[in-house]
């Protein structure tokens, strides 16, 4: 992989984690306690504002020891009332200049519950378990704060921790015996937490036939995986899927969505030798011997661990593949993008090389990134040409490659998913989105930028400026959509605008964007030129 793609990869990764932007919360909300009763033992949580929040729950024994690049097993029993006012640890990963801080834990399998007081087993509310995006390399489920989506949209919302990079997804053959399979350990990892979802919503007051797994870009990824995968059939009802399409176009080298195994154990192969083990017959006994800060030292942030599929029982095929073919779980979906998905990786790539792309080297990024030849990348610049960006190469690039990488493939994504069963596309589309907090704006504009919309469904994951009143009520609205889906299959509810079900070749989507007419259909394909991009 050349140096440049190699950096700019680790910096479009590294932007994919949301729990880079702040700071994980040490304090634990104030209020009354709350106690539920767990398969394992009480835990104690708190009291506020009519929600109760659980937090640090262990869902399986600690990955540690001989359970290092093991299937988690099933978490202890305590005695006694176990504190649940504070989260567990994040899982082992390097620190971001973002400001995600370094953690070196592979105890760090734990999940947190927020859900309305009054819910019970009696009258149990649906269940949202969300999935962290990260590139599948930084991140946490407790930085994500689910009190408004819990209260408003009447919901139990789980957000939880998964092993990550070297620890989570490792697929170095050494690793593979005794029926084990280290390369897919996160997703072994989020099945153990919905596994447990089945067996505890409701001690919580959650419905436990009634459960939506969402979550955001690698979130969103792995998502696609649970519908394929063997081991995911029957442990949810209903996937939200924002900013992840199945069928991405990934621009910087190693590919963050599913993988072959081959590929990934190339991977696995180039961390173990840089970690001093790459002699085989021992390359098991050594990496086991290692500690986390020496095996993220060996990775060195280079590559684009996550999933793989092929020669392994947790992911045997590729899930994009299995999607296009019709071999997926036939249940309700909402999927979709931002508008402007690509400004958050373009602000990266430009912090990581010291400034914005110069005029002259567009054409040549261009073909590289798209791997386009000359007389292709000619009419994509007859296409885009810079002169419609003001000359601002970042704001020309942003513009091409959310169209290549993201809105063309969610169209593409759209179809397969109206082909398989019930399907709601959508668009985030505030292109007046607060910005990052703790990162300086870029010099053009931002628009609605990938992981833009978090902060419309959660507290806590950004540190920006303060949404406006318009932006409050899209917020609003935003979780009237997502719950409902949640409790129905069907985001439709009465007093919000109508929003139809995607049919096979429709490429209409719901726009969700703040003031009059702001949500609306919108035709996705047509927005971003897919018709263009198809006929290269």
């Amino acid at each position: 992989m050349k140096p440049v793609i190699r950096a700019v990869l680790v910096i479009a990764a590294t932007l994919l984690t949301l729990a880079g932007l702040i700071a994980p919360s040490a304090a634990a909300p104030a209020g009354p306690k709350a106690v539920a009763r767990t398969e394992n033992g009480l835990v104690r949580g708190t009291s506020e504002a009519g929600v109760a929040v659980y937090q640090g729950i262990p869902y399986a024994a600690p990955p540690v020891g001989e359970r290092r690049w093991r299937t988690p097993e099933p978490a202890a029993d305590w005695a006694g009332l176990r504190d649940a006012s504070r989260p567990g640890a994040a899982c082992a990963q390097a620190g971001d200049f973002i400001g995600d801080p370094p953690s070196d834990a592979e105890d760090c399998l734990y999940l947190n519950v927020t859900t309305p007081r009054h819910a019970s087993a009696r009258r149990p509310v649906p269940v949202m378990v969300w999935l962290h995006g990260g590139g599948f390399q930084w991140g946490s489920g407790s930085i994500y704060g689910a009190e408004k989506l819990a209260r408003r949209g009447d919901v139990m919302v789980v957000t939880l921790n998964y092993r990550l990079n070297v620890s989570g997804f490792l697929a170095h053959p050494a690793l593979a015996g005794s029926g084990q399979d280290a390369g897919n350990l996160g997703v072994e990892d989020q099945q153990a937490a919905l596994r447990w979802v089945r067996r505890n919503a409701a001690a919580f007051g959650g419905d436990p036939g009634n459960v939506t797994i969402f979550g955001e870009s690698a979130g969103a990824q792995v998502s696609c995986t649970h519908l394929t995968a063997p081991g995911s059939r029957g442990l949810f009802e209903r996937v939200i899927m924002q900013s992840g399409p199945c069928t991405l176009n990934w621009p910087y080298g190693d590919t963050w969505r599913a993988k072959p195994r081959a590929e990934a154990e190339e991977i696995a192969l180039a961390v173990a030798e840089k970690a001093g083990c790459a002699d085989p017959a021992t390359a098991g006994t050594c990496l086991r011997s290692k500690s986390v800060a020496e095996l993220l030292a060996a990775d060195a942030g280079e590559h684009g661990h996550g999933p793989s599929f092929g020669g392994n029982p947790v992911i045997p095929e590729d899930p994009a593949r299995l999607l296009a073919a019709g071999r997926a779980a036939d249940v309700p979906v909402l999927h979709g993008t931002t508008r402007d998905e690509h400004v958050t990786f373009q602000v990266g790539m430009e912090l990581m090389t010291g400034g914005p792309v110069p005029p002259q080297a567009y054409g040549p990024v261009l073909g590289q990134f798209l791997g386009l030849d000359a007389g292709q990348t000619d009419r994509v610049l007859r296409e885009y040409p810079l002169s419609d960006y003001d000359g601002s190469t970042g704001a020309a690039l942003s513009t091409v490659l959310t169209d290549w990488a993201w809105a063309c493939p969610a169209a593409q994504t759209n179809d397969l998913l109206a082909r398989r069963g019930p399907t709601y596309a959508f668009e985030f589309a505030d292109r007046t989105a607060p910005w990052l907090g703790g990162t300086e704006a870029p010099d053009f504009p931002t628009g609605a930028f990938h992981a833009g919309e978090l902060q419309y469904l959660f507290s806590g994951a950004y540190a920006g400026q303060p949404l406006t009143a318009q932006q409050r009520r899209l917020s609003d609205r935003m979780i009237d959509y997502w719950t409902a889906f949640a409790r129905t299959g069907d985001p439709s509810r009465p007093g919000l605008p109508a929003w139809s079900r995607l049919r096979p070749g429709d490429t209409r989507v719901q726009a969700l964007a703040p003031g009059a007419g702001g949500i609306r259909p919108v035709d996705l394909h047509r927005e971003h030129r897919c018709g263009f991009w198809n006929s290269l």
